[in-house]
């Protein structure tokens, strides 16, 4: 087994629902294991203010407790964790070497477990508003709008999501989405159709972000129409998806034209030793039981990878 304390058995990238599931079976399995994350453990989970679909909690449970959870779960197992930024992995004859911001480390068996960030919407007004009226995460900044009337764009189970959130704070929400009916599961539909301070802007997108230092209005478009609108909201909260965080790999391991990581049953990318699972791998259900299980697979896969190569 490795000693130094940049080398072990195995590294896991991200640290949300897959990478923390991961490193509880390789800790489990007593294989040396450094998690690398960027951000907060529980990536994108650890936002979400209530969790009610994972097993286990019939009450729900908030996001970022149940982040910490699995988290001291494989820590009690042996689970080094270091916050930093991966930038990029390289794979060799013997181990493979991922540096990050922090240090230079090596292993001989990675998992990449990074998740995915939220997609941009790309229009004039959003890049110089983010922070001030621009937010991406109702869970995290929803009570700066006690009060004031706020957009969210989007109609998937994440932007209905933090629209319910958001109707705690707000004195109105208005849903902006392309089309004329949600896509979110039945259950939030049902939630968000039966709050009185939201509303619904059908067959729209925003043109643009304006204001002055804050934000204060959207320009919007009817696509069925093509009839231009003003909407006047305080704040805007963008979530219309998400894009694998998987810049860095280009040319290490196979990914489709969205830049999803193509995998096998078993997690593996088709390198040797080089493992993906959850949101990042092409035909995720995004979902974090399913990223768990990703995860678990792949750490299972990569024990016997291991063991086979001793």
């Amino acid at each position: 087994m490795p000693q130094d304390k940049t080398s072990y058995d195995v590294i896991i990238t991200g640290g949300g629902p897959a990478g923390l599931s991961a490193g509880i079976y390789t800790a489990r399995a007593r294989l040396s294991t450094l998690l690398i994350e960027r951000l907060a453990i529980g990536g994108q989970i650890a936002t979400a203010e209530q969790v009610d679909n994972y097993p286990g909690f019939p009450d729900g449970i908030g996001g970022f407790e149940l982040g910490q959870l699995m988290h001291q779960q494989a820590t009690k197992y042996g689970l080094q964790t270091v916050t930093a930024d991966v930038t990029s992995i390289k794979p060799a004859e013997k181990d493979i070497t991922v540096n990050t911001t922090a240090d230079d480390y090596t292993a001989r068996a990675v998992i990449i477990a990074g998740g995915s960030k939220r997609q941009k919407l790309g229009v004039p007004g959003e890049e110089e508003f983010t922070g001030r009226g621009v937010s991406y995460c109702a869970t995290c900044d929803a009570a700066f709008f006690r009060e004031k009337p706020v957009a969210v764009v989007g109609g998937g189970d994440a932007a209905i999501t933090e629209a319910i959130h958001l109707t705690k704070f707000a004195s109105k929400v208005t849903v902006i989405h392309r089309r004329n009916e949600l896509r979110a599961t039945r259950i939030l539909q049902e939630i968000a159709f039966a709050q009185p301070n939201m509303e619904f802007s059908w067959d729209s997108t925003v043109e643009a972000i304006e204001g002055e230092s804050f934000v204060e209005r959207l320009s919007l478009n009817n696509v069925r129409t093509g009839e231009k609108s003003t909407l006047v909201v305080s704040g805007v909260f963008i979530s219309i998806g998400f894009q694998p965080d998987t810049g860095f790999l280009k040319g290490v391991v196979p990914m489709d034209a969205n830049g999803l990581i193509i995998t096998n049953e078993r997690m593996e990318t088709g390198i040797p030793g080089i493992y993906a699972a959850g949101d990042i791998r092409q035909n995720s259900a995004r979902q974090a039981i399913t990223a768990a299980g990703d995860g678990a697979t792949a750490a299972i896969y990569a024990q016997k990878y291991l063991t086979e190569q001793a």
